[in-house]
């Protein structure tokens, strides 16, 4: 069962192979997908400070009913923080918020600011500040593992050239018709694992009747196939629901995508236009 399993991270910590992202559940609404996670058999939930809603998981970890070391949890340093004091307090902040002692991983959210990005500007000395923060924490015993998020190439060597703690992860968003070789090679090549964002493609592979097709050959529901394929190239993928049913469904990876399927997956044409969500920076629009 994929929600027993784990990958290891380079400093020897486990971490469950298949986590439940919170992007854009409200905090009100946030313990209560938690708990029902949890109940489920979740074991990795992963937040950030940019979801404004670390402290409902907070409460969804005081409510789960299972031992806090049983849970891995993630939170990510906002994009805008790039120096090395405003990222030590950010990260107590971000523990205070959540009423935790320590938090298992924390992850800069992007190599620049929501605002700059996309521009030429990759402010690689305010991530090597920011990333000083991160490891001081971790040398303190307040974050179990440290990593990065939406790194590209350039960014990722930014932290190798001058880091004493190497990167654990780089969270970035990879699906069926968006499998960024290049990047997911170099980062496993360099013992970071790579976390998968938006596995579902924000829904538009719904869209795919070819994606649909394949789902169907299998028995399964779209998001299983999506899943199950970042799966199989050695990702880590982070759902996003609020439904129990959902991450029922999204848990269950009782089958394997043939190598046939899995190439064509690989080169599915890119999808376009993410609707709703393209105004977010990382789905190719620009914040207004």
């Amino acid at each position: 069962m994929i929600l027993k399993e784990n990958y290891t991270l380079s400093n020897g910590i486990e971490i469950p192979k298949l986590g439940l992202g919170t992007w854009m559940i409200e905090n009100a609404d946030v313990a209560q997908a938690v708990v029902d996670a949890v109940k489920i058999g979740y074991r990795h939930i992963d937040t950030a400070q940019a979801y404004a809603n670390e402290s409902g998981v907070g409460e969804g970890i005081r409510a789960c009913g299972v031992n806090r070391e049983e849970l891995f949890i993630t939170t990510k340093l906002a994009a805008e923080v790039k120096s090395y004091e405003e990222a030590v307090s950010a990260i107590d902040q971000s523990l205070e918020a959540m009423g935790l002692d320590y938090i298992d991983m924390m992850i800069i959210h992007s190599p620049q600011p929501w605002m700059d990005f996309g521009e030429e500007d990759r402010f690689f000395e305010g991530n090597r500040e920011a990333w000083r923060a991160l490891e001081e924490a971790y040398e303190a015993g307040k974050l179990r593992a440290i990593g990065l998020s939406n790194f590209q190439q350039e960014d990722v060597d930014n932290i190798l050239s001058s880091c004493k703690v190497k990167p654990m992860v780089n969270q970035i968003l990879v699906h069926i018709s968006n499998t960024t070789k290049e990047l997911i090679e170099y980062t496993q090549e360099q013992g970071i694992l790579v976390e998968a964002y938006s596995p579902i493609a924000h829904g538009e592979l719904f869209k795919n009747q070819k994606v649909v097709n394949i789902a169907e050959k299998y028995g399964v529901s779209v998001p299983q196939l999506s899943i199950r394929y970042d799966l199989q190239l050695g990702l880590l993928p982070l759902p996003k629901t609020a439904n129990p049913e959902h991450m029922k469904n999204n848990a269950e990876m009782d089958f394997i995508i043939s190598e046939e399927d899995m190439e064509f997956l690989k080169n599915v044409e890119t999808i376009k236009d993410y609707g709703e969500a393209s105004v977010m920076p990382v789905f190719g629009g620009k914040l207004k």
